[in-house]
């Protein structure tokens, strides 16, 4: 049968239960968005930029079932979207990004937007191709499904030149992914038993057992509450995993764990024997700038074998998906547990009222700082959680409304807070909240984003007003790029190019369709976020500025100018030390 190339895209993408493209059309991809538009189950969505795009999808794959999907045109394109494909990458979440070519039946060079594309994406993508016939396009989408959703996940990219799309050629069969998933003999290794066991008497003979959660553990949240109760063992997770256990959970203490903790992490994992470490790299973020302390009993379950004894020995190395291993280490510390002797139930008392305890000082530590005429953070982040329900979704950006969020606004639900964090990359928050949304018609939705942040993307809301996506954008304004200044501070004593400009919110939520609300002071707080929640539910976009307290550092900020300083060498310790000491004499 005959078929144009854009058919086969949009066939194939339907197969694989895409149910959002995003992107920007333009010359080279309009037959793949014309088809999509024939599509039942696909909704193409236009975006103000590629970058946001990219956030979009990575925000689809993290919040349901479907992969995040773009549909862009080449090298600016390829270009714009690179942010939020390099966050997909090293944040290890699936996505998939159609790219249209340049003709690859032309005789003339120098075509529109002809560019190497794969050399700029080979270090942020899992696998690149290149489609050269018609023949090739289910197939290689199919295939580019699988790689980006399988092992550890990532995004995959497929280039589809213009002229395949538009042309219409025989293609001899076209079959489901149901019967190319058929086809295909895949024998999964075997679960590393030996190693299991091992583990297990590790855990058995621990004192003070501890278990820490990536994102690798966002789906065996079940499995890790019976663990941590079976072991009696306090939960800590890194910034990406914060919602891989439950942060209403006696047994959970917060981000991270030693120094830059929380107290209830700080001490729950003080005398740490015994680590269970589950979908995690200890990566800088996850570990306050490597100045965690891991015990030499390291038990590291990852999905990736490369990131097994980079940063911290394990005494045993487990490669595997969690959702495969967890639970066959729980059967087997259940049926060892049957003739343990000794009372679990006391140990679980004495643990839990101890983490309850460190949490509420901290609570009231934050409640006892007064933030005079601004709003405090603590009271903001309590008067929220009392608001969204259980199965509301947060997003957060990169800066320092990051660690507030982590430290002060516990997670219920798995998969329902997600951040940008390896990449790293600002500008996340607005096009990711949208997103989540989208994906989420029937819960509430709230971004919680940095001024500076908020700059980057803003325009975006103009997609949300247009799709009536009712989500809340709050904005945490204080006029600084306030992670950064803050770590300015101590060793320089002055801001560079970290104040921002006098931005009026309200006139950016006039331009971009969206509802404005000022926050000022705490005794507003329940009042704006009920007025906030309820425009959206009538489907209209809001941003709620509030006019911050960012005085009191957290303690991962904290935390980690100390771990740092600790790390450089002694001369240039005593130089920054003295040229701190002496700005501050001088003024």
């Amino acid at each position: 049968m005959k078929k144009t190339g854009a058919w086969l895209v949009r066939f194939a993408l339907e197969e694989i239960g895409v149910r959002y493209t995003f992107g920007i059309p333009g010359v080279h991809n309009t037959e793949i968005y014309d088809e999509l538009n024939n599509s039942n189950s696909i909704q193409p969505m236009l975006v103000t930029h590629e970058g946001c795009g990219a956030f979009m999808a990575d925000a689809i794959s993290r919040t349901s079932h479907s992969i995040g999907t773009l549909v862009i045109v080449p090298a600016a394109g390829v270009t714009h979207a690179a942010s939020g494909i390099g966050e997909a990458y090293l944040d290890g979440i699936p996505m998939l990004v159609i790219s249209g070519g340049v003709r690859s039946d032309s005789k003339f060079k120098y075509q529109l937007h002809d560019m190497d594309q794969h050399s700029l994406l080979k270090p942020i993508t899992k696998q690149t191709f290149k489609i050269k016939s018609h023949s090739e396009i289910i197939e290689t989408i199919y295939q580019a499904y699988q790689i980006a959703t399988s092992g550890e996940p990532g995004p995959v990219f497929v280039e589809i030149p213009v002229n395949i799309q538009l042309y219409a050629e025989n293609v001899p069969s076209i079959q489901s992914y149901h019967t190319y998933c058929n086809k295909q003999t895949i024998d999964p290794s075997p679960p590393q038993v030996q190693s299991i066991d091992e583990a297990v008497e590790l855990l058995l003979e621990a004192k003070v057992p501890g278990i820490f959660l990536g994102w690798g553990a966002v789906d065996t949240t079940k499995e890790s509450i019976e663990l941590a109760e079976l072991l009696v063992a306090p939960v800590a997770t890194t910034l990406q995993g914060l919602s891989s256990f439950p942060g209403n959970h006696p047994l959970f203490c917060g981000m991270s764990f030693g120094e830059a903790a929380v107290p209830a992490a700080t001490n729950a994992f003080l005398h740490c024997d015994c680590l269970l470490a589950i979908g995690t790299r200890f990566s800088e973020i996850a570990t306050a700038s490597f100045g965690t302390k891991v015990p030499k009993n390291l038990i590291h379950i990852d999905i990736n074998p490369n990131v097994f004894n980079q940063n911290y020995p394990s005494k045993i190395s487990i490669e595997g998906d969690s959702k495969i291993i967890l639970p066959i280490l729980l059967q087997k510390l259940k049926e060892r547990l049957v003739f343990r002797k000794g009372d679990t139930n006391s140990r679980m008392v004495s643990l839990t009222e101890t983490i309850k305890i460190n949490k509420q000082q901290y609570i009231d530590e934050w409640l006892l700082h007064d933030s005079k005429n601004k709003v405090n953070p603590c009271q903001f982040f309590l008067n929220l959680r009392n608001r969204l329900p259980d199965d509301g979704f947060v997003v957060v950006d990169d800066g320092n409304h990051t660690f507030l969020t982590a430290e002060l606004m516990p997670i219920h639900k798995p998969r329902h807070f997600i951040s940008p964090t390896d990449f790293n990359c600002m500008g996340y928050a607005v096009p990711a909240t949208i997103a989540t949304k989208l994906a989420n018609p029937d819960k509430d939705v709230i971004g919680i984003i940095g001024d500076g942040a908020f700059l980057m993307t803003c325009m975006e809301i103009v997609t949300a007003s247009k799709n009536k996506i009712g989500v809340v954008f709050v904005v945490f304004n204080d006029g600084e790029l306030a992670q950064i200044a803050q770590a300015q501070e101590i060793p320089y004593n002055r801001k560079t190019c970290t104040i921002l400009g006098t931005t009026e919110f309200e006139h950016i939520a006039l331009a971009t369709g969206a509802a404005y609300i000022r926050l000022e002071t705490n005794d507003k707080i329940k009042e704006s976020l009920q007025i906030a929640f309820s425009l959206a539910k009538e489907g209209k976009p809001v941003i709620l500025d509030v006019s911050i307290d960012y005085s009191k550092k957290t303690r991962f900020t904290k935390g980690i100018v100390g771990t740092n300083l600790q790390r450089l060498p002694f001369a240039t310790k005593v130089r920054m030390i003295g040229r701190a000491i002496i700005r501050k004499l001088t003024g």
